[in-house]
């Protein structure tokens, strides 16, 4: 027997956020189960999400990461979309299986596009060829995007990520990216009733990685999306669905950005071309280089024989608690063609910037901007604007004003300071108060006290066949 569910996934919720600011998520909690869950590795977005929806680890379903080095084209690239990417059955695939009936929504779970759930709404903007971005979003059955803009209005792509995402601004409220989400989940449940309900709200994510989690406003984005979870909780409960509450990773706070490409340039293992006077990492013709992603990152080696050299440096440098070679990838499933020959894990308190440029007056233009498909890396710095740029919301206001007559503008406003970042994830080993957390409907102690993250798959598929 099939039971409609969904599952909530409210990024950054952890046990240690749980309290007076949040009492909608308490109480659902304390009303069924809750367990806390091993962190993926690395504790990322895209590996966490894949652990939950295929039940096993990077090995198999090959998500090492929010991004990897593509060895057959010699590029990094970052936050692709396509879920051809996961390998392996998905809970979705298990559950038709079972019962022909099964139907299932994914709003805004990466990997969202041609997958063959049955609704699926996932960020995508528009590159026309006179070089614009146009934000919008990419929809399955494509006949929902024209129908749910209509309904809803446009998605607020500012507020989804990049400095505006959690602050107010012209773009709309904080928490507008996470409350527009939440709506489309209503919208897509009273219109076609999925028996599998995927929703993603990203708001805690923003400002526990600008200012982490001891900053003293934190308690007003608890109380924001404890609102909005907690009036979705009661819309799914009221039609009947089972729902389940779950983050993919815990925020810890950090005060030390790692800068490992730069090592290895000063080290002279690191290439860079030059193109119209700027410096671009040049990975095919780099001996090695690292792809940064939150806390850990991966090495890898186009001159295997450097090995014990790259070893010894990490080793000597500040901020780096270990290096994982092939042994130790088998041991946490990270062992598949996609992932680094070595992977770098910070120490608690530390993470890993992308950045290879000696000279800021040198850094690739795409530094300065929001752009997280060119980077060779993840860039938190993207949330901040830079405080050295004079009236920098003006000059924002005067470009967006120059990108609506035609011209073409660089919206170059974002900072290269990594120490702005105050917090960060990626490491599998923190304390149990910043796991990831799930909590579901049924008895107190129905589910063990920790699970393993890919446990989240079986949990949620027992949950729906009963």
């Amino acid at each position: 027997m099939l039971t409609r569910t969904a599952v909530i996934n409210v990024v950054g919720l952890t046990e240690s956020l749980l309290g007076p600011e949040t009492p909608n998520l308490a109480a659902f909690g304390d009303r069924g189960a809750r367990t806390r869950i091993e962190p993926a590795f690395p504790a990322v977005t895209c590996t966490a999400q894949a652990n939950y929806l295929t039940g096993t680890t990077p090995a198999r379903h090959g998500i090492v990461g929010n991004g990897w080095y593509h060895r057959e084209l010699a590029e990094v690239q970052f936050w692709k979309q396509s879920n051809h990417l996961v390998a392996g059955t998905k809970l979705w695939d298990e559950l038709r299986r079972r019962d022909r009936a099964f139907t299932c929504a994914q709003l805004f779970w990466w990997f969202n596009m041609y997958s063959n759930a049955d609704y699926s709404i996932t960020p995508r903007p528009a590159y026309p060829a006179d070089g614009r971005k146009v934000f919008d979003i990419y929809t399955h059955p494509a006949g929902v995007r024209p129908e749910i803009k209509r309904d809803l209005g446009e998605f607020p792509f500012a507020a989804f990520w990049g400095p505006g995402a959690g602050v107010d601004g012209p773009h709309g409220s904080a928490i507008a990216a996470s409350r527009w989400i939440a709506e489309a989940a209503k919208w897509i449940d009273e219109k076609h009733a999925p028996t599998l309900n995927l929703v993603y709200l990203p708001h805690l994510d923003y400002n526990l990685q600008r200012h982490g989690p001891a900053w003293p406003l934190l308690a007003a984005d608890l109380r924001r999306i404890d609102a909005v979870a907690g009036d979705l909780i009661s819309f799914f409960q009221k039609r009947g669905v089972r729902v389940i509450v779950l983050s993919e990773y815990g925020i810890s706070g950090v005060d030390h950005p790692v800068h490992l490409n730069r090592l290895f340039r000063q080290k002279g293992w690191v290439a860079v071309r030059e193109e119209l006077g700027l410096e671009l990492l040049d990975c095919g013709a780099s001996k090695v280089f690292a792809v940064a992603d939150h806390q850990a990152a991966h090495l890898y080696l186009n001159d295997p024989s450097l090995e014990g050299p790259v070893r010894d440096a990490l080793a000597a440098q500040r901020g780096v608690a270990a290096v994982l070679g092939a042994a130790e990838k088998r041991e946490l499933g990270l062992d598949h063609p996609r992932a680094g020959d070595l992977i770098a894990v910070a120490e608690q308190g530390a993470w890993f910037t992308y950045y290879y440029w000696l000279d800021d007056m040198r850094a690739p233009d795409f530094a300065r901007c929001v752009d997280i498909h060119r980077k060779p890396g993840y860039d938190p710095v993207e949330l901040f604007l830079d405080p050295k740029i004079p009236m920098v919301k003006l000059k924002i206001l005067w470009r967006l004003l120059r990108k609506q007559l035609g011209f073409r503008m660089l919206m170059d406003v974002i900072p290269l300071d990594a120490g702005l970042v105050k917090g960060s994830h990626g490491r599998r080993a923190v304390p149990a108060g910043e796991e990831p957390l799930l909590l579901c409907e049924g008895p107190a102690g129905s589910i063990p006290a920790r699970i393993a993250s890919t446990d989240v798959f079986g949990l949620i598929r027992d949950r729906i066949w009963n």
